[in-house]
């Protein structure tokens, strides 16, 4: 039912996950239930097939990029909306079963993003290893505490969860690094706007028309609306045909935003609308302010200008 807050979640699992993590961050999957899931689109089918209210899904990092394969699950199948971000800092250890000496490490389970991010680590200090690359930073966990691995790249949360010993930590080439998580649910009435808001949309452009990316661009463009990140996919029909991802800054509520919306829908082969949610607010940031609309392009503005042509059409000049 549209406005009910959700009870049970699903989350890239196993549990010891950064994705575990970030879902705890939240108060109602703090109290809910927490259901782990093999790969992102298995907890997004689960969100699909009415198994679970909500997922939880990397979207992004700051050091990797996006994650194409929740861009790809998004993009295609079944609409599904994303209703809040929530950006948690990064922080990897290099966990093994106790007595193991890094000396003696030979093959590193990790998620490609992880092992990405610690590159410059492993090769200056496990340069003869081998890298293997596993679902995600908990199934490294898990195979490293069973032997399968010798090592894991993996969050602290599931190296205590797999008894397994820290023999290096802090091991991330950036140590700044966040990732943007995506809660994830079933169509319905977005949050309301709370004036620093994100909208996420997946739009197709006509690939046999001239300056068809600049068109969407530009409807964007002349209303104000900052577009914050823009990510092409392959949608796998044709070669040379992408799909663009983009965030938006504003709320679909807000008038610039509707309007360069409809702009987008008259301009493009198709759009698909991802959701309009808060940007992610960070602890002890209540100083910070939304950036104002330019002048000209507020809500305010808008409703003016629709108020002045009303009058125009009324034949009152005045």
């Amino acid at each position: 039912m549209p406005g009910t807050p959700p009870t049970r979640f699903a989350f890239l699992g196993p549990e010891g996950t950064f994705a575990e993590q970030a879902l705890r961050t939240l108060p109602a999957a703090e109290r809910g239930t927490r259901t782990p899931a093999r790969s992102v689109g298995e907890a997004l089918d689960a969100v699909r097939a009415g198994d679970a209210d909500a997922a939880l899904v990397p979207l992004e990092n700051s050091i990797g990029g996006a994650v194409g394969v929740t861009l790809d699950e998004l993009a295609e199948g079944e609409p599904l909306v994303i209703t809040r971000e929530v950006i948690l800092p990064v922080e990897f250890v290099l966990g093994a079963r106790a007595g193991t000496q890094l000396s003696a490490v030979r093959t590193v389970a990790a998620h490609p993003q992880a092992s990405t991010q610690c590159r410059g680590w492993l090769r200056t200090y496990l340069p003869d290893a081998t890298v293997i690359d596993v679902l995600s930073n908990g199934s490294a966990a898990a195979g490293a505490a069973t032997g399968e691995y010798d090592a894991a790249i993996c969050a602290p949360v599931g190296a205590t969860r797999h008894r397994l010993a820290v023999l290096a930590d802090k091991i991330a080439d950036h140590p700044d690094a966040v990732t943007r998580f995506a809660l994830v649910a079933r169509p319905g009435p977005p949050p309301p706007p709370t004036g620093d808001d994100v909208t996420t949309l997946a739009v197709y452009i006509a690939h046999d028309r001239v300056g068809a990316l600049l068109s969407v661009l530009m409807e964007l463009a002349v209303r104000g609306v900052n577009l914050s990140r823009i990510e092409s996919r392959p949608t796998g029909k044709a070669l040379g045909e992408y799909v663009f991802f983009l965030d938006c800054t504003g709320h679909v509520a807000d008038v610039r935003l509707g309007e360069a919306l409809q702009g987008l829908r008259r301009v493009c082969a198709d759009v698909r609308f991802l959701g309009s949610y808060p940007r992610h607010r960070w602890s002890g940031a209540e100083g910070e302010q939304p950036v104002p609309a330019p002048a000209g392009l507020s809500d305010a503005d808008y409703a003016d200008a629709a108020a002045w042509l009303a009058r125009l059409r009324a034949g009152e000049l005045s």
